[in-house]
């Protein structure tokens, strides 16, 4: 089972129904609501989910959802709109919403299976950044402010007599905390200690 939810926004019963069986066939875990304002009522609290939702709704139509999910869930809970009312000008206008597709009615299902598999590999992606970057951050706190001080002149590229001359310490020395700080980031090259600092600096 894929450790990613799929929520199902539709009025349409069968449609509903359709989807979530197509959806669990494949191993995702797919919940259906009657509407916009039914899920927004009844919220998950899923940390990252794929949406696929309808345009035309009684009550909070697909739009008005797009722009909520984006308030409260950013780029955690991308979204994919169904319609079946499909023209140019509401197309630009959910793609500037932050939907990731707009697919029409009738669609092969094969189309709509093809695009949730899409939005749940950029959430997985993105749950391995921020868990890289949450541990970076993590290791990152354990360092001395002298080590710090070391990292982040490796991080701008300074070679260790470079760092001597800007921390006014010698040559030695700034061997010393370097290999402390390699040990406590848990680097084994260089070129990993920067990719952590990088990730560290996208928090």
């Amino acid at each position: 089972m894929n450790p990613h939810s799929v929520f199902i926004v539709d009025d349409d019963p069968a449609m509903r129904d359709s989807l979530v069986l197509m959806l669990r066939g494949v191993g995702f875990r797919a919940r259906a609501f009657a509407s916009a304002d039914d899920f927004l009522e009844n919220l998950p609290t899923d940390k990252s989910a794929c949406v696929v939702t309808d345009v035309r709704m009684p009550g909070v139509e697909g739009p008005e959802l797009v722009r909520r999910l984006k308030t409260l869930r950013g780029d955690r809970w991308p979204v994919i709109v169904i319609t079946g009312h499909a023209d140019v000008p509401l197309a630009v206008q959910l793609m500037k919403a932050g939907v990731v597709d707009f697919i029409e009615k009738p669609f092969d299902p094969e189309q709509i299976l093809d695009c949730v598999g899409r939005c749940i590999a950029s959430l997985t992606s993105l749950e391995a950044d921020r868990t890289a970057r949450d541990e970076a951050n993590s290791r990152l706190a354990t360092l001395t402010t002298r080590e710090r001080q070391v990292f982040d002149a490796l991080i701008d590229g300074c070679s260790n007599k470079e760092i001597a001359l800007r921390l006014e310490i010698s040559p030695r020395t700034v061997e010393i905390f370097r290999a402390k700080v390699m040990t406590k980031m848990q680097a084994s090259n260089l070129s990993t200690l920067v990719r952590m600092g990088m990730r560290a600096g996208d928090a």
